[in-house]
C-alpha cells in the first residue's frame, strides 16, 4: 500500500472511467503522421494496446493507494449532482467488493488489446474494433464504480451495443443470429431491471445506493421490495446467466471472436453477480430472502445442466463445438455463485465473490487458449481436434498442451488453484444459511452443487484427454507453440489463477468487511 491524497484518488477513478471513452472517440480519427508506424492500422491498434495498459497502470495503481485498512469504507468517492429534479447524482467510489473487478476488468482489456495487437479477428478494419473495445471497457468499469442506480443501469446498458457490434462484425458462423439473440435477451431483462430500480428510487425517495444500503431496506415495505428484487433480479439474472435464461450464451460465445469470448466470460457476466451484491442484498434484504430458495434452486439446476451439457459435447461423435462447451461450463460455475449469493450468509458471499474473480481469470484464459486451438486447426470441432486417436497437443505443442490441461484442472476446481476456494466456500454459506432460510432445501441445494463438482471434473477430463493426449506427434501435424504474444497475453492469468489459489487471503481481506457491512444494513 502507498499513502495517496483522496483528491488523487478521486481523480483515478475518474479517469479509469472516462478516459477509455474519449479515447474511443480518438480512436476513429485519423493518425497523427508521426504516430502510423507501418500503417494506419498497426497505430490504431498499437493505440487501443497503450490505452488500455495506461487503465491498467492507473487501477494498480488505486489498488495500492486503497486503505486496505478499512475495505468496507466507500474511498475515492465523487458525488456531483446531476439531474437535481430527480436527484440523481454522478456518484462514484470503491469498495473491496468493486476494487478486485475493477482490477480484473482493466486487466483482461489489455491483454485482448494485446492479443488483438498480433492476432486481429478477421474481419472489418481495426478502428472501430479498438473503438468497441474501448465503449465495452468504459461501460464495465463504469458498472463496478457507479454508486446511483441510474448511473448503473445506464452503465449495465452501455456494454450492450460494443458487444453486439464485436460479435456481428468480427464473429464466426452464425454471428449475426447470436448477436442478435444477445442483444434481445439482455435488453428485455434490462428493460424489466429499470422498472424495478425506478420503483426503490421513487419510494425511497433516493438512488444513492450507499444511502438506501445503509437504510437497509427499512424505508420500503416487504411488498415493494419483493416487486422490486423479482423485477431487478430477472435482470441480472439474464446478464449473470441464470438457467433457465441462459440460452444466449452459448451462441454468443461460439460465434463472437476470441477477445470477445474472453470479456464476456470473464467481465461481463460478473456484472449481473456484482448487482445482486450491490443493490438487491443490502437494499431490499425481505424481498431477497423471499427468492432465495429459489434463486439456489434456479443456481445448482444451472450446475448440473452445464455440466451434463458439457458432457455431452466432449462426447466423441457429438461434433461437439470446444467454444460452446466452455460457454456451458460458465453456466454451471455461475451457478455456484448464484448459490453463494441466495445463502445470504458472509461466507456464501464471499465465495460468490471470490469465484467471480475465479472465473475470470481462468475462463478468460481457456478462450485464449481454445481461440489458438482453433487459429492453428481451423475448427473449434471436438471431434475434429481430437481425430481418430487424439490430438496429441502434449506432443506436437506441448507447451499448448500444458496450459490448456492447467487451465481445466483449474477450472474444476483443484485445491491450490483459484477456481476451488470460491466454490467451496459458497457451498459452505448454503450449508447453513442465513437465518429464516429452510436448511434442509439449501442441504439438498448442496449436495446437489456437490454432484456437480463431480461431473465438472469428469468433462474438463474428458476434454483434456481427447484434445491433450493420443497418437505420436509424427502421425499428425506439428503446430505451432505458444508465440511470444500469447506467452505475453496469458501469463499474467497463469500467475493470477496461482497466486489466488495459494493466498486466497489477500482476495478475501477485501471482501469480507465490506460483504459483512453490507449484509449488516451499513454498519461496519
Amino acid at each position: 500500500m502507498i499513502d495517496i491524497s483522496e483528491s488523487v484518488m478521486q481523480f483515478l477513478l475518474a479517469f479509469i472511467v472516462v478516459v477509455p471513452l474519449i479515447a474511443a472517440v480518438a480512436a476513429l480519427l485519423p493518425a497523427p503522421p508521426g504516430l502510423r508506424g507501418r500503417s494506419p492500422d498497426q497505430a490504431v491498434l498499437r493505440h487501443g494496446v497503450t490505452v488500455t495498459g495506461v487503465i491498467l497502470l492507473a487501477a494498480i495503481v488505486l489498488a495500492l493507494g486503497f486503505d486496505r485498512g478499512h475495505p468496507s469504507k466507500m474511498q475515492a468517492t465523487t458525488d456531483i449532482q446531476w439531474i437535481p429534479a430527480l436527484n440523481i447524482h454522478l456518484h462514484l467510489g470503491i469498495d473491496g467488493i468493486s476494487l478486485p473487478l475493477l482490477v480484473l476488468t482493466a486487466l483482461l482489456t489489455f491483454l485482448c488489446a494485446l492479443y488483438s495487437y498480433f492476432k486481429m479477428p478477421s474481419g472489418p478494419g481495426p478502428k472501430a474494433f479498438v473503438a468497441l473495445l474501448l465503449v465495452l471497457e468504459s461501460g464495465t468499469l463504469a458498472t463496478f464504480a457507479v454508486l446511483d442506480l441510474v448511473l448503473f443501469f445506464l452503465a449495465f446498458e452501455m456494454v450492450l451495443i460494443p458487444m453486439y457490434f464485436l460479435i456481428a462484425r468480427w464473429g464466426g458462423a452464425e454471428r449475426t443470429a447470436a448477436a442478435w439473440k444477445f442483444i434481445l435477451y439482455t435488453l428485455l431483462g434490462s428493460v424489466v431491471m429499470l422498472l424495478g430500480l425506478l420503483l426503490i428510487g421513487l419510494k425511497a425517495g433516493t438512488f444513492d445506493m450507499v444511502a438506501l444500503a445503509t437504510d437497509n431496506g427499512r424505508g420500503l415495505t416487504t411488498s415493494v421490495q419483493v416487486i422490486a428484487v423479482l423485477a431487478i433480479g430477472i435482470g441480472l439474472a439474464v446478464k449473470t446467466p441464470m438457467f433457465p435464461l441462459h440460452s444466449w450464451l452459448p451462441d454468443a460465445h461460439t460465434a463472437a471472436p476470441t477477445v470477445g469470448s474472453v470479456l464476456l466470460a470473464g467481465v461481463l457476466l460478473k456484472m449481473g453477480t456484482y448487482g445482486f451484491v450491490r443493490i438487491v442484498l443490502p437494499i431490499a434484504p425481505h424481498g431477497m430472502h423471499t427468492f432465495a430458495p429459489y434463486l439456489a434452486a434456479f443456481a445448482v439446476a444451472g450446475i448440473i445442466y452445464g455440466s451434463l451439457a458439457c458432457l455431452a459435447l466432449a462426447k466423441q461423435g457429438n461434433k461437439g463445438d470446444l467454444k460452446r462447451l466452455i460457454a456451458y461450463s460458465s453456466v454451471g460455475h455461475m451457478g455456484f455463485v448464484l448459490l453463494g449469493i441466495a445463502s445470504m450468509t458472509p461466507t456464501g458471499v464471499n465465495g460468490a465473490l471470490f469465484a467471480n474473480i475465479a472465473h475470470g481469470l481462468i475462463t478468460g484464459l481457456l478462450f485464449f487458449l481454445v481461440g489458438a486451438l482453433k487459429d492453428r486447426y481451423g475448427t473449434a470441432d471436438l471431434d475434429t481436434l481430437a481425430g481418430a486417436t487424439g490430438a496429441a497437443l502434449y506432443g506436437r505443442a506441448p507447451r499448448l498442451g500444458g496450459l490448456l490441461a492447467f487451465a481445466a484442472v483449474a477450472s474444476l476446481g483443484l485445491p491450490g488453484l483459484a477456481g476451488f476456494w470460491g466454490e467451496m466456500l459458497a457451498m459452505f454459506g448454503a450449508f447453513d444459511p442465513a437465518a429464516g432460510l429452510s436448511r434442509p432445501a439449501f442441504l439438498t441445494f448442496v449436495a446437489i452443487a456437490a454432484l456437480g463438482t463431480l461431473l465438472t471434473a469428469a468433462y474438463l477430463l474428458v476434454v483434456v484427454r481427447r484434445v491433450c493426449m493420443g497418437g505420436k506427434p509424427s502421425e499428425g501435424p506439428q503446430l505451432a507453440d505458444v508465440q511470444g504474444y500469447e506467452f505475453a497475453a496469458w501469463s499474467p492469468l497463469v500467475a493470477l489463477t496461482v497466486l489466488a489459489g495459494l493466498w486466497p487471503a489477500v482476495l478475501l481481506g477485501l471482501t469480507d468487511p465490506a460483504v459483512q457491512k453490507l449484509l449488516a444494513g451499513g454498519k461496519s
